[in-house]
């Protein structure tokens, strides 16, 4: 009798206490990926059971076992559209409400993805008003550290409306809306940044510490109270429990505080998108934006322009990336310009273009290709200037010759359809030209879709 009593009490005990559990990015108001085989993933207190999902747009069931305590399992969405719910049944019943199937994206970096409209936006008052749209959602992730990679993160679904946009990432937000409008369907932006944060705390802490140059330069980052600077520390609380999550790609805004050793950039940027592509186990499309002009500690020196020049070439080196020049629309006394519409806008220029194939789209401004050398000026050859070449204002700017020893002189600039030429009476036997290639280097030449054209260099010598 003490013995059924005692089985009794414990499937009493079973059946009060157990427990299934989703990750937060698993919940209510979310937007999954569509047409893709999503990955529903959770723990229970059961050592071995079985765990059965399945969604309302057609009820068909997948189902796996629990192993000690964890289980996932492959669910395959339909095309955009809802609401639905999601039903996750075991020894319980969970069901995730108002679930979206749409197009997923990922925003991180440091403070200018991280700033809400509260803290600084033109139009501020107007935009936040009209924020409704049931259709777009957010997940905001919270600043969290850890030493070790986490399976779990704080954060929640919440739909769009003045009182959530308000509170979410200004870039993040327009990037959604443009793509909500274009596409007609259903968006959900996640936004995991930090302000102030350099690049390695985004990276697999083993990919700097193991490579000599990248850890040489994390040894230079300055310790913040209120940002990480340690290698890996973002990425494992804030990135990694949600590599599980399918996403369609990544926006991302970050750069500012690698100017404390720049060269590093050109390796440690591309790494951190190959090894995050690595994780998520796709190729996704990663479009980011290169950093604002700003006076720093001097206007004219140049670490912030090595950083643009890093991001450019990322962009020319690495499969499926974009960039968004941001040179007309800086502020050199504030590093958090308040234009962040034009921001998200180019942004999802890329995305529309380059992703969701709109032929129509043009995306980028001018990117150098080459150079000519005729007599004493040189002949500059863009990319995305097919239609010709602009600029605003009488006379072009930011323009610097040099011949072979290196000292860069200001240059006369003239647009010659889809070329420009430079010289200067002081380089009479002309090697190379730099474009915007200081901190605060505000330049007027774009292409016919008013796009500005990125910094560059035509050398290739050290950079000091």
């Amino acid at each position: 009798m003490k013995k059924l009593l005692g089985l009794l009490l414990l499937l009493f005990a079973s059946n009060t206490y157990g427990e299934i559990w989703l990750p937060s990015i698993l919940s209510d108001n979310m937007v999954l990926q569509q047409q893709a085989n999503v990955t529903i993933w959770g723990w229970t207190t059961a050592t071995s059971e079985e765990i059965t999902v399945y969604g309302t747009w057609n009820n068909e069931k997948v189902t796996t076992k629990a192993f000690q305590g964890v289980w996932s399992l492959q669910l395959p969405t339909p095309k955009a559209g809802g609401t639905y719910s999601v039903i996750v049944e075991g020894h319980e019943k969970l069901e995730l409400r108002n679930v979206l199937i749409g197009e997923v994206w990922l925003g991180s970096g440091q403070s200018n993805m991280q700033w809400t409209p509260k803290h600084g936006l033109d139009n501020a008052e107007e935009e936040i008003k009209n924020a409704n749209y049931p259709e777009i959602r957010f997940f905001q992730v919270a600043q969290q550290i850890s030493d070790n990679p986490q399976d779990q993160l704080k954060g929640k679904w919440e739909v769009c409306t003045p009182e959530t946009m308000e509170k979410f990432s200004s870039v993040a937000y327009f990037f959604g809306r443009e793509l909500h409008q274009n596409l007609g369907i259903p968006v959900g932006v996640i936004n995991s940044s930090w302000g102030g944060t350099p690049v390695e705390v985004w990276l697999k802490k083993e990919l700097v510490t193991q490579d000599a140059q990248l850890a040489e330069a994390a040894k230079k980052l300055n310790e913040v109270a209120w940002w990480p600077s340690n290698p890996g520390l973002a990425y494992n609380a804030m990135i990694h429990p949600i590599t599980k999550f399918n996403i369609a790609g990544c926006i991302w805004y970050q750069g500012e505080s690698n100017r404390v050793d720049p060269v590093s950039y050109y390796k440690s940027f591309p790494l951190m998108i190959e090894s995050w592509r690595e994780e998520w186990g796709k190729d996704l499309p990663f479009y980011f934006v290169q950093i604002a002009p700003y006076k720093y500690d001097d206007p004219m020196d140049t670490d912030a322009a090595h950083v643009r020049d890093a991001q450019l070439y990322t962009m020319q080196n690495l499969d499926n990336t974009g960039m968004v020049v941001t040179n007309d629309i800086g502020n050199l006394e504030n590093i958090h310009p308040t234009n962040k519409q034009d921001v998200g806008y180019r942004l999802a220029l890329w995305a529309l273009g380059k992703t969701y194939g709109k032929e129509r789209v043009e995306y980028s401004g001018p990117v150098y290709r080459s150079k000519e050398i005729k007599n004493k000026k040189i002949v500059l050859n863009f990319d995305y200037a097919e239609k010709g070449l602009m600029q605003k204002g009488k006379d072009l700017r930011e323009f610097f010759i040099a011949g072979e020893d290196g000292v860069f002189y200001p240059a006369k600039a003239k647009i010659m359809g889809n070329t420009v030429e430079v010289s200067s009476s002081k380089v009479k036997k002309p090697t190379a030209v730099r474009f915007a290639f200081t901190n605060g280097a505000m330049p007027n030449l774009f292409n016919s879709a008013g796009l500005p054209a990125s910094a560059f260099r035509t050398d290739n010598w050290e950079l000091k």
